[in-house]
């Protein structure tokens, strides 16, 4: 069994295009699409298999969309494994304005699952005969999947010795939290959400985050502040990072690069020192790179190495 595991409960076929500029009412014709697959766990387990990271991607998916997913990810190489659903995998829609650097992102709801297929996916996760190191939760939940799901799976895994690393919003945020985590990466707006606290400066976000340790939620609180960086706290360090300075072509997925990276680190037992300016390399090489691709090893590297002063 690979040491990562990612959980994808509603993946996409990411669908990316540019046009010189967005205007309504008008038929708009765009530049030849690019395909990638898509959903949270999804390009974690992508950008681990580019870093070179042992990782295992578990999707649900169905319909003639969800063929095309795998057969993406096949492409790509990564190992991964579909229980198939009855509904159609949903695809998700960017468009790059060329004329002034916007970008607009349009995402689906997914496909309605059945309580049979998601406790499917409970069951698979439960029954390994050897448990992951990491089990990666990221993403949205679908229509008919309860959302205290990741919860759930937080409670059995963690039982099992298992690491939980969860990436999500919203409801299923706050319920797997109750539930105790290993580490969480919440954006900067999913941190005010998830407070109901405007958190308008840097000491409240540490403030925010601290207490989120403090209260036993989670070990570890991974902040991405977009431009501005990210912040890692635990209970006995805490960790600043500024934003690379480079220049950016999207900013689909560069969270999910983010994780990819430290866990990339912290499986090859690197201190939080070293995996938080891994993550944060990966994250800003996401950013160089258009559309739904994802980040080039020997950028993350190049970045990593510039900001450890090799």
């Amino acid at each position: 069994m690979a040491h990562v595991l990612t959980l994808t409960l509603n993946p996409a076929v990411d669908v990316a295009t540019s046009i010189d500029k967005v205007i309504d009412t008008r038929k708009l014709r765009c530049s030849a699409a690019q395909r990638d697959p898509g959903g949270g766990g999804i390009n974690v387990a992508r950008v681990m298999q580019r870093l070179g990271g042992n990782c295992h991607a578990l999707y649900l998916a169905g319909g003639a969309t969800g063929l095309m997913l795998q057969e993406l990810l096949d492409a790509e190489h990564v190992e991964a494994s579909c229980i198939d659903i009855a509904g159609e995998t949903r695809e998700n829609f960017s468009v790059q304005e060329t004329s002034t650097g916007r970008e607009y992102r349009f995402v689906l709801p997914g496909p309605v699952v059945t309580e049979r297929e998601w406790q499917g996916c409970v069951a698979r996760i439960n029954a390994l005969e050897v448990p992951p190191r990491y089990l990666v939760l990221s993403g949205s939940i679908p229509p008919g999947v309860p959302l205290d799901i990741y919860a759930r799976l937080a409670r059995s895994a963690a039982a099992r010795g298992t690491r939980i690393v969860l990436d999500t919003s919203g409801p299923a945020l706050a319920a797997a939290l109750d539930a105790s985590v290993w580490l969480v990466k919440p954006s900067l707006n999913e941190l005010r959400e998830l407070t109901r606290r405007p958190l308008a400066t840097e000491p409240e976000w540490r403030a925010a985050a601290h207490e989120i340790v403090r209260e036993g939620r989670a070990a570890i609180v991974a902040l991405t502040l977009g431009e501005q960086g990210a912040l890692l706290v635990t209970a006995g360090q805490t960790l600043r990072a500024r934003g690379l300075p480079v220049h950016v072509s999207s900013s689909v997925g560069a969270g999910d690069s983010f994780i990819a990276g430290m866990i990339c680190k912290l499986d090859r037992d690197a201190g939080f020192d070293e995996a938080f300016r891994y993550g944060m390399a990966a994250a800003s090489a996401t950013l160089l790179v258009s559309g739904t691709a994802r980040c080039k090893r020997e950028d993350v590297e190049r970045l990593y190495n510039e900001t450890s002063g090799a």
